[in-house]
Parts: structure tokens; sequence; C-alpha cells
């Protein structure tokens, strides 16, 4: 069993686990939304492919601490889950964002980690950059739902939201258009901190490729010296 768990660890350390992590957020990102708008799978699915995420952060942290954390994390999650699925009423539903919401912070923190680790430049760390992009738009789809749990006020336009994991769609959507900068005017924020926190996502997503570009040419320098 423990062999099994280290070769599971070093897969999630290599390299090459960017690209299985590449097809995951791919899938949550971009073809999840369009499966829940036509009801081909229901909501069930995606929370397991939010708890699988955070699962794998167990297994990609490289520090003892961060293990401990997303162990944490990942069993708050779950337990918050099942109540939610049970005949409990929903009270608990912000909680439960809010935990997913610093589960994906640190999920990203421990992939810019490994994206950065040692200092080497190939493929593979392009691909995890792509990774990270994707994950900071789901951490926005979060965070815009939490600011409508929080607050009544997220975001409004040509949308129907139900206040439930349904308009998971919709906030990513949003979330992306935010991100990339886009802005097709068909969602808009509503709300002063849906305003704010749509423009801190812009900004991530403007400095965000210019820093690991930068990073990435400044390895490139350093390998050169060494040579």
């Amino acid at each position: 069993m423990k062999r099994i768990i280290n070769k599971v660890k070093d897969y999630w350390h290599s390299d090459t686990s960017f690209i299985t992590l590449l097809v995951m957020l791919f899938f949550m990102v971009f073809i999840m939304p369009v499966l829940l708008e036509g009801a081909v799978v229901d909501i069930l699915f995606l929370n397991i492919l939010f708890l699988t995420l955070y699962f794998i952060g167990i297994f990609s942290s490289e520090d003892k601490w961060n293990i401990y954390v997303s162990s944490f994390l990942f069993l708050a999650h779950l337990i918050l889950l099942m109540i939610r699925f049970d005949d409990t009423p929903k009270e608990y539903y912000l909680l439960e964002r809010l935990v997913g919401l610093v589960n994906m912070s640190l999920f990203i923190f421990i992939n810019v980690r490994l994206l950065f680790r040692n200092a080497e430049r190939n493929i593979f760390r392009v691909i995890g950059a792509v990774n990270v992009y994707l994950l900071f738009a789901l951490m926005g789809a979060f965070a815009f739902e939490i600011l409508k749990i929080q607050t009544g006020k997220s975001i409004a336009g040509n949308i129907s939201l139900q206040n439930n994991d349904t308009d998971y769609a919709a906030y990513i959507y949003y979330s992306l258009v935010s991100l990339t900068t886009v802005g097709y005017g068909d969602i808009y924020p509503d709300g002063m901190a849906s305003r704010m926190l749509s423009v801190l996502l812009s900004a991530v997503g403007i400095l965000y490729p210019a820093v690991v570009i930068a990073r990435l040419v400044t390895n490139n320098i350093v390998s050169n010296k060494e040579l």
C-alpha cells in the first residue's frame, strides 16, 4: 500500500502529471457547463470532480504542512458535501463554498510551486502554466457565487440564477470572460464587490502570463550562462 501511495505521489510531483491535470481542467471549465445546461450530467458528478481535484492536491504537495492542510480541507469539503446531499437543510452551502475557495487557493499555490521548481523549462511547464490559469477561473467562479450567497448581488444580465450548483455554468463563464478581459456584455457585475472582483480577475489575467513569460525567459538566460 505504501509503495502504491509513493508511486502516486511521484507521478503528481512529475512534470507529466500536468497533462492529466490539463485534461481534467479543460473538461471542468469548457465541457462541464455545456453538459450541465443540457442536463446530460447532474450536479453530483460536478461535485465529485471538485473532490477529485482537491484529492489530487494532497498528493501534489511536497511540503508536509501543505499535505496536512490539503487533507483537512478535503475532509471538511467532503463532510459538508455529504451533509448537503442528505436531507439536512442547505444552511451549510456557504460554508462549503468558502472551504472550496480556500482549497482552490491552496491548490493554485501548490501548482505554482511545482511549476517554478528547480528552474527547469520544458513543454510540461508551459502546460502547467495553463493549468494555473484555468484554476484561477475556477476560483473566480467560487468567489462570484459566494458574493451572491452572502450579499444577494454578484452577476446579472441574460441569466437566471437558481442559487445552487446549476449556476456553475454562468459563474465559470463570467469568470473566464473577466480573466481573459473579453467582456461580451451579456453578463455584467452587479454591485461594487462584484465589480472589484471582475477587475481583479482581469488584472490577474493580464499580469499572470507576463510573469510566467518573464520567469521562463529568466530561466533560459540562467541555463545558457551555466552552459
